[in-house]
């Protein structure tokens, strides 16, 4: 982030936000990555963390497809259930760090049993990971269960019974996750009814590997109560209108979707826009290990590349609070909270300016 103040960076990193969207096998740290291949014998493309690290920051990717192809690396190390919890409690850890107070976390639990756990196995597991991040952190931390777009029905129903089995056990909602293309959610719709039918939350991934319509399937065959990207939301005018209009979430994802070629560059994100128009829209992270980022990076590169100021950057933060998939009132009492730290911020940050 060349040019950028350090010292408008450190107070984004002090301002208290909360990342909704964070793929648990996308947010390794290179050194657990490496360790974990190597104590298992696997083959790896580099010869160091740091190499390691460099490697799965997805800068080749021609579209979603070839994002993805890089999680067969992680989710080789992801077998077991010491390695399962070692990754959920260190990606709370993370997070702490960066000043995130609430953390989503979510992956697909059927895509770690190849070692021969039971789901329960695997669950159980990755719920005690984010237990122990919470009790050393001080950070709330909850888990939502994805379903794979691509994966033959009743894989979708599977996850989707096994969330609602969680439900108030740490898990907040189901979701549908993976390539977009050629996989049309309204497949897995019934799915979508057993959670709902359960009061569970359910957020889609749409409007990221494919267009507009598959924004539409999310929101009225699957009920979706956030959306997962949004990003191609802008090319239908009525569906961009009825989402803002019901205050729908968008989960926003910058830097991952210029990885994907989904927009050009950052400074083409339509995510401004949106803001501008009065969508309900929240920052995050998706992967911090294959995008490389930091939440603060990616509230830092708003404010650089679209303009957004502190003001704009703490209503995204309260935003994202707001989102939180979290009963009423433990909701409120946590934004009433995150309201005090964000106002302080603000009081400081008055006058910075993003460029040096």
């Amino acid at each position: 982030m060349s040019g950028v103040n350090p010292a408008f960076v450190a107070m984004v990193r002090r301002l208290p936000k909360a990342d909704l969207h964070c793929h648990l096998d996308g947010s390794l740290r290179p050194d657990t990555l490496f360790d974990l291949s190597v104590e298992r014998g696997l083959s790896l493309p580099a010869p160091s963390a740091v190499a390691l690290g460099d490697w799965m920051r997805v800068d080749d990717a021609r579209h979603l497809e070839d994002y993805l192809a890089r999680f067969a690396v992680t989710l080789a190390v992801m077998q077991e259930a010491a390695t399962l919890e070692r990754i959920a409690h260190e990606c709370v850890l993370d997070a702490a760090r960066d000043v995130v107070r609430y953390l989503e976390a979510r992956f697909c639990p059927a895509l770690h049993v190849r070692g021969g756990l039971a789901l329960d196995d695997v669950m159980q597991a990755v719920l005690r990971g984010l237990a122990r991040g919470e009790q050393e952190s001080g950070i709330k931390a909850r888990l939502i269960v994805c379903a794979v777009r691509s994966v033959a029905w009743p894989h979708a129903m599977e996850m989707a019974e096994l969330a609602v089995a969680y439900r108030g056990k740490g898990v907040v909602a189901f979701d549908l996750a993976g390539g977009e293309k050629g996989n049309p959610a309204t497949v897995h719709a019934p799915a979508f009814d057993y959670a709902r039918a359960h009061d569970l939350a359910v957020t889609v991934h749409a409007g990221e590997g494919d267009g507009p319509q598959s924004i539409r399937e999310a929101v009225h065959r699957c009920g979706a109560d956030r959306i997962g990207h949004g990003t191609r939301l802008r090319e239908d005018p009525s569906l961009e209108a009825y989402l803002i209009d019901h205050r729908i979430t968008l989960e926003v994802c910058p830097t991952s979707n210029v990885q994907t070629r989904v927009v050009p560059t950052f400074a083409e994100h339509p995510v401004a826009r949106y803001v501008v128009m009065g969508a309900v829209v929240t920052i995050n992270t998706d992967n911090r290990l294959m995008s490389d980022v930091s939440l603060t990076d990616e509230y830092v590169r708003c404010a650089q590349h679209l303009h957004f100021d502190m003001d704009t950057l703490a209503m995204l933060a309260m935003t994202s609070f707001d989102s939180a998939f979290l009963p009423h009132l433990e909701r409120e009492t946590l934004r009433e909270a995150m309201a005090i730290e964000v106002g302080d911020v603000l009081a400081e940050a008055d006058g910075l300016e993003v460029m040096a």
